[in-house]
């Protein structure tokens, strides 16, 4: 017979629950609250959690402020590109691990699961050099072109779901003379939608809050990211905190729809529900 908890404990956890979430959630509140104030009642003596002013204007006057749509397509460009090569090619790899027989292939994973020991500032300076000698420095691609060559956890990821799909499925295809690469559209993809979301929120998100990569790679003004831009933003407006925190919410905001539109596929794609050998 399953244990029932008390009323007590119900509420409890209900408090605690409520509790930590407004403790989480406080600096995001203090972020909208600052970004519809004035700078005089931000300087002002005694901090206010509900502005006595709702400026909604500050959110215009600070994409005005500054090439922000510049900046908002220029990300846009570089983290959608990302994302679709980061999903496909990551789960391109991940079948061939998962349903290929090949030789060497134990080997070969164990080598990509290695690579997620290396630290990324271990690669920074060996990898900015070889886009030096390639002359593609203050360009997008050595933004880009990384998500073309797979990522070890998404690869991992992945092949845990296109393990767990039945061999019958792969066998009946090929029975029907279907490719392995069509068999990957066709079946292994809609199977595995909950992974690929998660890879596609993962990349979105690592993409768009980058900053050290366009800092590294870019200096022109045009082709500044969000991130960059409201670094520059903030050093050219004297620190006028509504506009700053009005900026950073904007940018802030596409991650946290994204998540609420996707999370009932990040939540099942967090749970790997796949095979758990290195070889099957």
């Amino acid at each position: 017979m399953r244990n029932q908890v008390s009323p007590f404990w119900r509420w409890f956890n209900f408090i605690l629950l409520v509790a930590g979430s407004l403790v989480i959630l406080s600096p995001i509140w203090w972020m909208i609250a600052t970004s519809l104030k004035t700078m005089e009642e931000i300087m002002g003596g005694t901090p206010t959690f509900i502005p006595k002013e709702w400026h909604f204007e500050n959110y215009m006057n600070t994409w005005k402020a500054a090439p922000f749509t510049t900046y908002a397509v220029n990300s846009v460009v570089i983290t959608l590109i990302s994302v679709v090569a980061n999903v496909f090619v990551n789960a391109f790899i991940a079948y061939g691990f998962a349903k290929l027989d090949f030789k060497g292939k134990k080997i070969w994973f164990l080598i990509v699961l290695g690579t997620m020991m290396i630290p990324g500032f271990v690669t920074l300076i060996p990898q900015y050099v070889l886009f030096a000698k390639l002359h593609l420095l203050n360009t997008y691609y050595p933004l880009i072109l990384p998500a073309f060559f797979g990522s070890a956890f998404n690869i991992f990821l992945l092949r845990q779901f296109f393990m767990g799909i039945p061999k019958s499925y792969i066998e009946a295809a090929r029975m029907e003379g279907a490719s392995h690469f069509y068999i990957f559209r066709k079946i292994g993809l809609p199977l595995v939608l909950p992974a690929l979301a998660t890879v596609a929120i993962f990349t979105f998100n690592g993409v768009w809050n980058d900053f050290l990569g366009p800092l590294l790679y870019i200096n022109d003004e045009n082709l500044y990211t969000l991130q960059i831009g409201l670094q520059v933003f903030k050093e050219r407006s004297t620190t006028q905190w509504n506009y700053l925190m009005a900026g950073s919410l904007m940018v802030l905001l596409p991650v946290i729809v994204l998540f609420f539109i996707f999370q009932k596929y990040f939540i099942q794609g967090s749970n790997i529900t796949g095979q758990s050998s290195v070889d099957k």
